[in-house]
C-alpha cells in the first residue's frame, strides 16, 4: 500500500511539473500569457457581413473565414453555441449565409442539410432580434418588423430608468450603436435573396398574457410609429450625442470595450453618420479587428475578446501554487506586465460613483474604460504571490503595494447595495431591462453574483481585511446567495461547478469554519456530482435544465475547479483522490490537457466560451495545492 502511494505522488508531481513547464513556455517575452477564446461562428459570420457592409470583403480571407465555419457545421447540417449544445437556429441562419456569401452554393448538401433544420425551426422569422438587424441590414428582413430601440434614449439622464447606464456595459455599448444604426435603416443590396430558409407559413407571434407583455407590446408598437416619423431636431440631437459617446468609449486598440458586438455595430453606426474608411476611427477599428483574428493559413476565425490580464493573473496564481518562487523571473515579469495594465483613468463605472479614485483592472489589452472586479481581485491575488515590492525586490519596476491599495479602493468602493459585486457596475440591476422585445441577445444587467463577489471577498481576505465591513458585507451576501442543494450559481463560468469552486476558497479565506453547514452541503453536492471516471462536469445546458445541473462530460478545468473546493474545505477523500486520478490520467504527453467543453459563461443560456488556458491554469492551481497540503501522502 505505500508503495502505491509513494507511486501515486511521484506521477502527480511529474504531472505538475510537466503542466508548468509548458505553462511557462506559453509566456510572451513581453510577460503576459493569453489563451485563445473560442465561440460560435457567429463571430465569423458577422465578420464576413460586416466587411461586406463596408465595401471591403475580400475573397481570400472570406474563403478561410468560410473554411473554419464549415469545419463547426455537425452532422444534422447545424450550428451550436458550444461543443456537444444542440444546434441553434439563429448560429445556424448566419452561418448559412456567410456560406452563401462565400459563394457555397443552395443546392450543395451540406446548405440543404441547414436550410432544412431552419425551416423545420420556423425559419429566419424565428431567429432572434440580431440576426434580424443583419438581414434588414441588406434589404432581407422589414425594419419595421424589428422592435424599437430609439436613438433619443442616450438623452435620457441617468436619473431617469432605462437611460443607457441601466444597461451592463456591455449592452450599453451594444444598444447606443444599434440604435445609430436603426435610426439610418439602410439597405445594402446583395445578389441573392434568402427565401429558401423562409417558413412555407409566417408564424404568428403568440399574443402577450401577462399585463405587463400587454403593456410592452403596446409600448413598442408606439416607439416603432415614432421612428418612422421622428420629431427632426430631437432625432438630429440624439444622434450627435450618441456619435460623440461611441467615439469617447473607442479604445486604444480600436476597439469598443474590447468585445465583438459593440465593436462591429460602432463601425457601422459611425460609418452611416459619415465616417469615411479612412478616418483614424474607422482605420483603427478596422485594423484592431485583425488583430483579433486567429489565422493558421487554412482557417480564419475572430476572438469575440482577449483575456490578457485574466489569463496573465490566472497563471501567476498557478505558478505559485505549482511551488515557483516569486522571484523566479518569468513571474515577475508577469507581475510588471500587470502593474503596467493598471487602469488610472475613469469609465463609465463613475456614473455611479463620481468620488470614487480610479484603480483597478481590466480584461483585455486594451479596456480603460471598463475595468472589472473580477480582474481586479484576480490580479491583487496574483501580485500578492510576488511579495516585497520595488524597494525591496529586484526586477519590480513599479511599487506593488501602491496600485494593489489602490485597486482594493476601488473594489471596494463598486461594493452594491446589498453587499455583492457585480463585474463591471455598481447597482446594475433594473431587471426590467430584461423585458425589452428588442433585448432578446442574452443578459443585459450586471447584478452581484457569487463568483464576482466570492473573488471579491477572498482578495479582501488575503490582504487581511476579513473582519472590515465591506467583507462582512460580502460575506453574508455570499452565504446567502448559496442554493438550498449546497452549491452556488456560476454566472461567468459553467456553472454550479464554477460557483462552487469560487465559493469555498473565499469562504475559508474569511474565516467561515471548515465544519460550518454552509461548507458540509457544499462538500457533499461535490462529491454527489462527481463522475463515475472520477472527474467533474457540466454541460452550459444547466442554465436551462435542472437535469444538467451538475452534470456532464468530465473536463479538466471543472476538475479542478472541485478540487480547489474540496481542498479549501479541508477535505483529504477519496473523492478528491478520484479526481487528482482523473487528471492524471487524462494529461496529454506535452502537460496540457484536451478540453473542447465550453467552460467559460458570456451570458447565461445564450453565449459560451471555451478559454484555451482553463485547461491548463487551473490543474495546476489544483494539483499544486494538493501536493504542497498532503491531499497525496
Amino acid at each position: 500500500m505505500a508503495s502505491a502511494v509513494l507511486k501515486e505522488r511521484s506521477e502527480a508531481v511529474g504531472a505538475l511539473t510537466r503542466a508548468s513547464e509548458h505553462l511557462l513556455s506559453l509566456q510572451d517575452d513581453a510577460g503576459w500569457w493569453q489563451g485563445e477564446l473560442q465561440s460560435n461562428v457567429t463571430m465569423d459570420a458577422e465578420d464576413m457581413l460586416l466587411r461586406e457592409f463596408l465595401g471591403v470583403r475580400n475573397a481570400a480571407d472570406s474563403e478561410r473565414s468560410a473554411a473554419w465555419i464549415r469545419s463547426q457545421q455537425r452532422a444534422d447540417g447545424t450550428w451550436a453555441i458550444f461543443h456537444g449544445g444542440p444546434g441553434d437556429l439563429s448560429t445556424t441562419v448566419e452561418a448559412y449565409w456567410a456560406l452563401r456569401l462565400a459563394g457555397d452554393p443552395p443546392d450543395a448538401g451540406h446548405m440543404l442539410t441547414a436550410a432544412s433544420f431552419i425551416r423545420e425551426r420556423g425559419g429566419i422569422e424565428r431567429a432572434r432580434v440580431f440576426t434580424h438587424v443583419w438581414l434588414a441590414l441588406f434589404g432581407l428582413w422589414s425594419w419595421d418588423r424589428i422592435p424599437a430601440l430609439p436613438v433619443e434614449l442616450i438623452l435620457l439622464p441617468p436619473a431617469v430608468p432605462l437611460n443607457v447606464y441601466d444597461f451592463a456595459c456591455w449592452a450599453r455599448q451594444t444598444v447606443v450603436a444599434l440604435a445609430v444604426v436603426k435610426a439610418h435603416r439602410p439597405r445594402h443590396e446583395l445578389p441573392f435573396a434568402l427565401d429558401e430558409l423562409r417558413a412555407p407559413v409566417r408564424p404568428q407571434s403568440a399574443p402577450a398574457k401577462s399585463r405587463v407583455g400587454r403593456w410592452l407590446a403596446a409600448g413598442d408598437r408606439a416607439l416603432r410609429a415614432y421612428e418612422r416619423r421622428p420629431v427632426g431636431w430631437l432625432r438630429a440631437l440624439a444622434l450627435g450625442r450618441a456619435e460623440r459617446w461611441i467615439v469617447a468609449r473607442q479604445e486604444a486598440d480600436g476597439s469598443w470595450g474590447g468585445i465583438q458586438p459593440p465593436w462591429v455595430y460602432s463601425l457601422m453606426a459611425l460609418h452611416l453618420q459619415g465616417y469615411p474608411l479612412e478616418h483614424p476611427v474607422m482605420r483603427a477599428g478596422l485594423g484592431g479587428i485583425d488583430t483579433f483574428m486567429v489565422d493558421d493559413g487554412d482557417h480564419r476565425r475572430l476572438e469575440s475578446c482577449q483575456s490578457p490580464v485574466w489569463d496573465t493573473a490566472l497563471a501567476v496564481v498557478a505558478l505559485s501554487d505549482a511551488g515557483i518562487s516569486g522571484s523566479d523571473p518569468a513571474l515577475v515579469r508577469g507581475a510588471n506586465w500587470l502593474l503596467e495594465q493598471e487602469v488610472r483613468v475613469r469609465g463609465d463605472w463613475a456614473v455611479k460613483r463620481p468620488s470614487l479614485e480610479p484603480g483597478g483592472w481590466a480584461f483585455e489589452f486594451a479596456n480603460v474604460n471598463y475595468p472589472d472586479v473580477d480582474d481586479t481581485a484576480e490580479v491583487v491575488l496574483a501580485l500578492q504571490r510576488i511579495g516585497g515590492d520595488s524597494a525591496e525586490k529586484a526586477g519590480i519596476l513599479v511599487p506593488i503595494a501602491g496600485a494593489v491599495d489602490r485597486g482594493r479602493v476601488w473594489l471596494e468602493g463598486m461594493q452594491s447595495s446589498d453587499g455583492g459585486w457585480g463585474a463591471f457596475d455598481v447597482d446594475n440591476t433594473l431587471t426590467f431591462a430584461r423585458t425589452l422585445p428588442f433585448l432578446d441577445f442574452g443578459e443585459v444587467i450586471d447584478d452581484p453574483s457569487a463568483d464576482v463577489t466570492a473573488h471579491a471577498l477572498e482578495m479582501l481576505a488575503v490582504l487581511g481585511l476579513a473582519d472590515t465591513e465591506p467583507a462582512r458585507r460580502g460575506l453574508r451576501w455570499l452565504l446567502d446567495a448559496q442554493e438550498p442543494d449546497g452549491s452556488w450559481y456560476g454566472r461567468w463560468g459553467v456553472n454550479y461547478i464554477y460557483g462552487t469552486g469560487a465559493a469555498l476558497p473565499a469562504l475559508i479565506a474569511a474565516g467561515v469554519d471548515r465544519g460550518s453547514p454552509a461548507i458540509r452541503r457544499a462538500v457533499r453536492w461535490l462529491e454527489d456530482h462527481q463522475a463515475d471516471d472520477g472527474g467533474w462536469g457540466e454541460d452550459p445546458r444547466s442554465y436551462d435544465d435542472p437535469s444538467y445541473v451538475g452534470r456532464g462530460p468530465s473536463t479538466a478545468s471543472q476538475t479542478a475547479w472541485a478540487l480547489l473546493a474540496l481542498h479549501a474545505a479541508g477535505e483529504r477523500s477519496s473523492a478528491m483522490r478520484r479526481g487528482i486520478g482523473w487528471l492524471l490520467g487524462a494529461q496529454r504527453p506535452d502537460g496540457s490537457w484536451d478540453e473542447p467543453q465550453f467552460t467559460g459563461t458570456g451570458f447565461p443560456s445564450d453565449y459560451y466560451i471555451n478559454y484555451h488556458l482553463y485547461r491548463l491554469v487551473f490543474p495546476v492551481m489544483a494539483l499544486g495545492r494538493c501536493l504542497r497540503d498532503g491531499v497525496i501522502d
